[in-house]
């Protein structure tokens, strides 16, 4: 029997091959368990009503143009009102007659019953 060559490789040939079945199981749980987080991480985030980037970088710009175009109508309406103002100083004041005094509404008994 020659069993001092072959037991003692055959051994460490199964532990081998048991390693590698053990490196192999470990990767596919790795990957389950990363698949399941990923899942789980999604469907909370979506609970959340959050927006993506690309959406609020839409609406960023959005705001960005907003303010730039405010800013420019702010200067065009002082411009207007500068323009208005030195239209209406050259203007030879124009008589109005006086305002008359608001009278004052006498309430009838039927209104005054009502309240």
């Amino acid at each position: 029997m020659n069993t001092g060559s072959t037991g003692p490789n055959r051994i460490f040939d199964e532990l081998a091959k048991l390693m590698t079945d053990a490196a192999g199981v470990a990767q596919g749980v790795k990957v389950e368990a990363e698949t399941a987080f990923k899942a789980q991480a999604e469907r909370a985030l979506n609970g959340l009503d959050l927006i993506k980037r690309d959406e609020f970088d839409a609406v960023r710009e959005m705001a960005i143009n907003a303010r730039e175009e405010n800013d420019r109508l702010s200067v065009q309406i002082k411009t207007l009102e500068a323009r208005l103002e030195k239209l209406e100083g050259a203007k030879l004041p124009v008589k109005t007659s006086p305002k008359k005094a608001p009278t004052k509404k006498v309430a009838s008994k039927k209104s005054a019953s009502k309240s």
